[in-house]
């Protein structure tokens, strides 16, 4: 067996046990040689050489000695705001004022006002990379701040809209950008305070979206009711002012990205899309996503369709949208325990047999809030961990470009409601039993191939993932 004497050990040293180590065939030939109070010990474990000589672990998490806590609650408090900003902002109140009021007469005017929506899905999900480049060239800060900046000034302007293409500009494009920019800058930034805690992190911040979901539509129809469209966007753009200061003061990487960085190639390596379990990733993940806006568009129709009240939709909505914070924060402690991946495929399932098993039978309002208050605490646990469990595929060197691949993936499932309505359109069945259908099967479909990535990873299927 080779020795090495502590005293001989240099960079060039390092280099080459590094090689060895990556060999197994290798790995019994060599030891190391370390000096302590008794004398020289020899001792063969392949991190010893790296971690007496006080250089860092080539396998170990880079956010392993992260603080676990401390300065990143006050991240993830930034990062709770900025969910609520990016996502609990709802469309759908000023929608329907729209097309009953403003746009009454005008052909076709719900279907060019639902691409207002569209468009924000769209720049939100789409303008990840540009946010890495900006942050490389400028800082995280100044990235925050221009976000906030497009957000603010798309709902103020669209205060003043006349036409829809007026909001297609600035509800649609401007403030689409701008909630990229914050929300892809901060996620970034979030997970590298915590370890253990981390699901639990996450979870915290994506109920902010269920959490904005459920208070931020009230604010607008009351504001709305008394003072007009034009004073609801003004005020919702305060209050996204309001939650932008508090994300943009806190803000601050532990571990700084790559500076400098000015080429699209450089921030997006397509080389992560020769990994076939990324590849599942996101293919389940997209499935699951085309079935996971249709109950909470289409479930206040459904229950008009009974015979209930507008009123009755609402809350149906509104305690979906509850349970569905509750049980992303739920997902975050659990992922910590058993795993994000497990977790991640128990709650997609849930969620699509609750549509097919409860939704598919439900002809009551007290069976209708029951297939709420399941649904909406399983159908989000992908928000709370997509983070983890993307750099779990792809370690953390390739975190960020498949972050931001993930996102721009998930502009197909944005299509999902369209894709069901034609579907609907096209077979003679009881009225939006095809909803109930597509969303359950592309949760279960998207569930399966989640839990094949799983069972490629490990064939043993209680390991904690």
């Amino acid at each position: 067996m080779s020795i090495i004497p502590q005293n001989e050990i240099n960079e060039h040293t390092i280099t080459s046990v590094r090689t060895v180590f990556n060999d197994t065939k290798s790995l019994d030939g060599i030891s190391v040689a370390t000096k302590n109070g008794d004398g020289v010990t020899d001792n063969g474990d392949k991190h010893s050489v790296i971690l007496e000589q006080g250089l860092p672990d080539p396998e170990k998490h880079p956010f392993d000695d992260s603080p676990d806590g401390g300065y990143g609650w006050l991240i993830v408090l930034g990062a709770f705001m900025v969910q609520i900003t990016s996502f609990g902002v709802a469309t759908s109140v000023m929608q329907d004022y729209y097309d009953q009021n403003t746009f009454k007469d005008l052909p076709n005017g719900l279907l060019q006002l639902s691409f207002v929506g569209t468009l924000c899905s769209v720049f939100t999900n789409c303008m990840g990379p540009i946010a890495q480049i900006l942050a490389s060239i400028f800082g995280v800060r100044v990235v925050m701040i221009t976000g906030v900046l497009f957000v603010v000034v798309g709902l103020e302007m669209a205060g003043f809209a006349s036409q829809i293409w007026h909001l297609y500009l600035t509800q649609g494009i401007l403030f689409g950008t701008g909630a990229s920019l914050i929300y892809v800058t901060i996620m970034g930034i979030a997970p590298q305070y915590f370890t253990r805690r981390r699901g639990v992190a996450l979870g915290m911040i994506s109920s902010g979206s269920g959490i904005g979901g459920i208070v931020i539509p009230f604010i607008m129809t009351a504001v709305n009711t008394k003072l007009g469209p034009g004073w609801t966007y003004r005020v919702l753009g305060f209050f996204c002012l309001f939650c932008g200061i508090i994300a943009i003061t806190f803000v601050k990487e532990r571990v700084p990205g790559p500076k400098g960085t000015k080429k699209l190639s450089d921030i997006i390596k397509l080389d992560v899309l020769k990994d076939l379990n990324y590849i599942l990733w996101c293919l389940g993940s997209v499935l699951m996503l085309m079935g996971y806006f249709i109950p909470f568009y289409y479930l206040p129709s459904y229950a008009t369709h009974l015979g209930l009240t507008a009123t009755n939709g609402s809350a149906l909505v509104a305690v979906g949208s509850a349970l569905n914070s509750v049980g992303r924060i739920i997902a975050g402690i659990l992922a910590d325990r058993i795993g994000p991946i497990n977790v991640n495929i128990i709650f997609i399932t849930m969620g699509g047999l609750s549509t097919l098993l409860i939704w598919r039978f439900a002809y009551t309002y007290g069976s209708l809030m029951a297939y709420s208050v399941v649904f909406g605490f399983f159908c989000g646990s992908y928000f709370a961990l997509l983070s983890p469990i993307t750099a779990y595929i792809l370690g953390p060197e390739k975190f960020r470009s498949g972050l931001s691949l993930l996102l721009i993936f998930n502009v197909i499932s944005v299509f999902g409601p369209n894709i069901s309505s034609a579907i609907e359109e096209s077979v003679d069945a009881e009225p939006l039993f095809t909803y109930k259908m597509f969303s359950g099967v592309c949760y279960i479909l998207g569930g399966v191939i989640l839990f094949g990535m799983k069972m490629r990873i490990n064939r043993n299927i209680f390991a904690k993932l």
